[in-house]
């Protein structure tokens, strides 16, 4: 980076930006603050570091804004492993999780049918389409996507991403990194460990050219430990939800997860987990619930549906219904304790060979059979996901299951995670009522 750029980088980030972001996250805080700001009855409260929540989140596409200035950019699926990409000094962008946020932005319906109208299929997933729709049109509601410089892809969460992940390398002409994850259907051999071991080592070689950098030890381990750090902390804040009453929703913890989704391996990540749970172990002395009156508990299965989050946090917690955990949210936390900082290379391979998404139904079926039990939640919602299909097979057997060997009634949600036009308010109200009445009986 050269003077004139680290000069306009520390002006419009560090002081500007961050002086104006700053400046709102005080405004949110004394917001919350003045008596009778919050009207809803049924829900509680926002934590009061909610507005710090928005100043990352914000400080952090901003950054993205001007990167251009001598970062190197990589995209990056939700899966992959990016310690060696911090440790490199890369800003780093998940398009999965900025199509969530046109999702809750409302944006995802136009960006899907303008990726539609390029000749995509309203079959792929409405990640995909809301990414390649937010290429093809430049619209976004962060202000500005940078540009990438390498595109990392991990197969472990689908095989979607190596189709779409190949359409971006294309388009913006740079180098695509691929790590493929066997399959686990059972547990990880030392070989399937040994082969994502020698794709992460090839991987820091494209990373390092680009880059125009070499991977420092150090820092990698710190990245790593961070990783950890965060992953632990996460994990700790899920079992808050296992307090009655639960002082956090998993349609909180939905949006509390974006920093441990796209900045595991920073610092300040770690800070802000360690404050969200210290104020949450408070509301758990006070016996302060997310949901005011808290009668049943659920457990949520698959993705969030994004754009509509709000309607069913508040529909549920009318009929004093907390959700109080989610497979989806705990996946990230679950594998923390195969991080091992002291062997960052050897663990990653381990650890992206174990997301939920890429073991067998029978594990899926086993973790919500234990989180049912750690939550004590009287149901499951199982999101029917229509465009994530790897994360929604197998949920009509599931279900069954839930049902006849814990006593555990759930309810089949068909709907989608960034699409609006996959969802009916009125049938999902419908259906939701008539399970919450079963759940009654």
């Amino acid at each position: 980076m050269s003077l004139a750029n680290q000069l306009r980088y520390h002006l419009n980030v560090s002081i500007v930006g961050n002086s104006v972001l700053r400046l709102q996250r005080w405004q949110g805080e004394w917001q919350m603050s003045r008596p009778g700001s919050w009207q809803n009855a049924h829900i509680a409260p926002p934590v009061a570091v909610a507005p710090r929540l928005k100043e990352l989140i914000s400080r952090h596409y901003l950054k993205g804004q001007y990167a251009h200035l001598g970062r190197k950019v990589a995209w990056v699926t939700s899966g992959a492993p990016v310690e060696f990409l911090v440790a490199l000094g890369y800003f780093v962008l998940y398009p999965e999780n900025h199509a969530a946020v046109c999702g809750i932005r409302r944006m995802s319906e136009s960006l899907c049918t303008a990726a539609e109208d390029a000749g995509y299929s309203p079959d792929l997933c409405s990640y995909a389409r809301t990414d390649i729709g937010s290429v093809l049109t430049g619209k976004t509601p962060v202000g500005k996507v940078p540009r990438p410089d390498v595109l990392v892809c991990c197969t472990n969460i689908c095989q979607t991403v190596l189709f779409w992940y190949r359409v971006l390398a294309h388009h913006f002409n740079v180098p695509l990194i691929v790590i493929d994850t066997p399959f686990l259907y059972t547990e990880a051999t030392e070989r399937a460990v040994a082969y994502v071991k020698a794709q992460l080592e090839d991987a820091v070689i494209v990373a390092e050219r680009v880059a125009g950098r070499s991977l420092g030890f150090d820092k990698l381990k710190q990245a790593t430990r961070y990783s950890r750090q965060a992953c632990e902390l996460w994990m700790k804040i899920m079992e808050c939800g296992q307090h009655r009453p639960a002082p956090i929703t998993a349609f909180d913890e939905f949006f509390h997860m974006a920093p441990i989704v796209e900045m595991r391996g920073e610092a300040f990540t770690v800070d802000y987990y360690a404050a969200l749970l210290a104020e949450l172990e408070q509301r758990k002395a006070n016996n302060i619930g997310a949901v005011t009156v808290e009668s049943k508990r659920l457990l949520w299965d698959n993705l969030p549906v994004w754009h509509r989050v709000r309607w069913l946090s508040e529909m549920l917690a009318e009929r004093q219904v907390a959700l109080v955990a989610s497979t989806y949210t705990n996946a990230w936390g679950e594998l923390a304790h195969l991080v091992d900082p002291e062997r960052p290379m050897e663990s990653a391979a381990t650890v992206y060979l174990h997301p939920i998404l890429n073991r067998g139904t029978g594990h899926k079926l086993k973790t919500m059979r234990r989180m049912v039990d750690d939550y004590q939640a009287d149901g499951v919602i199982l999101h029917s996901d229509r465009s994530c299909k790897p994360y929604s097979i197998g949920q009509i057997g599931q279900r069954n299951r839930l049902a006849d060997e814990l006593g555990a009634p759930a309810l089949l949600l068909e709907a989608d995670h960034n699409d609006p036009r996959a969802f009916s308010n009125e049938q999902v109200a419908t259906r939701l009522s008539a399970f919450l009445e079963l759940l009654e009986k």
